[in-house]
Order: C-alpha cells, then sequence, then structure tokens
C-alpha cells in the first residue's frame, strides 16, 4: 500500500475520534496527516512528510489554543457564555468536606462551596463551575440579583 493511503487512514481515524470526544485539537492534527498524504501522494520523501505533518499540526495546535476553541473550560467562566453563572442555587446541609447536592435545572449537581464561605442552609449564587461541579458562595443582598434563567 503507498504511503499516502496509510497518511489519509490515520487521518480519517482521527476525524472520527474528534466527533466523538468533541476536541478540535484532533481535527488539527487530523489536517497535518492529510497534509503529510497530500505530499506523499506528489513523490515528497519520508522526512519531509514527517517535517509536514509536525509543523502543520505544531502550528495548527498552538494556533487553536490561543483561539476561543482550544480554551479549557471551568476557571474563570464568563457569565455572558455560561448561564448558569449568576443563577441561584438551594442548599439544605452541607458535608464536612464543604460538599453538597441540589437540585439544579432537574438534575442533582455537587456543589463545592468557594474558599472563605460559611457552611450554611440557604440560598446560594454559582460562581464558578468544575468540570460536573457548582462553585457556589452565599447569595446576600449586597450581591445582585440572579439572572433570569431563560
Amino acid at each position: 500500500m503507498q504511503a499516502y493511503v496509510w497518511w489519509f487512514v490515520l487521518g480519517f481515524g482521527l476525524v472520527v475520534a474528534e466527533l466523538m470526544t468533541g476536541t478540535f485539537y484532533l481535527l488539527v492534527i487530523a489536517l497535518a496527516l492529510a497534509c503529510a498524504g497530500v505530499a506523499a501522494f506528489v513523490g515528497a520523501p519520508l522526512a519531509a512528510q514527517l517535517v509536514i505533518a509536525a509543523a502543520i499540526g505544531l502550528g495548527g495546535s498552538i494556533w487553536l489554543r490561543k483561539m476561543r476553541f482550544g480554551k479549557v473550560h471551568g476557571r474563570g467562566l464568563d457569565p455572558v457564555q455560561n448561564m448558569d453563572i449568576g443563577q441561584v442555587v438551594h442548599i439544605e446541609r452541607w458535608a464536612p468536606n464543604r460538599t453538597a447536592r441540589a437540585a439544579y435545572r432537574g438534575a442533582q449537581w455537587d456543589v463545592e462551596l468557594a474558599p472563605g464561605e460559611a457552611m450554611q442552609a440557604g440560598e446560594f449564587v454559582i460562581r464558578d463551575i468544575q468540570a460536573n461541579r457548582l462553585i457556589v458562595v452565599l447569595r446576600s443582598p449586597l450581591r445582585s440579583p440572579p439572572r433570569s434563567p431563560h
């Protein structure tokens, strides 16, 4: 089998993996492999194919990291882009490790108390989301009112 076929097969495999994971990084690497396949098709030596794949993969990954598609979600979420920030959840009781479970948007969520906040029952405002955990602070009259969920 020709070398370019292997490049295209590997690239296609990464496209399929990207569709299952939802990360754009695999798509960039798949594009790099496709470019190396084109280089192989036109007769470039193996060393040139490898350099092309590495350069495009590395350059594309760095570019993607600078774009909003490459950002890691969770820390310092923007309330404009995440409608959960600023919403209110009610906590009945806290576990000793400063965590709780709360009903929010029709499901049970893990909730963690932000550093410096007192463990007490009441209404809390979502300030951050880390993975599947809501980070909350006590709702007080001095803090801004929550936005509507719609």
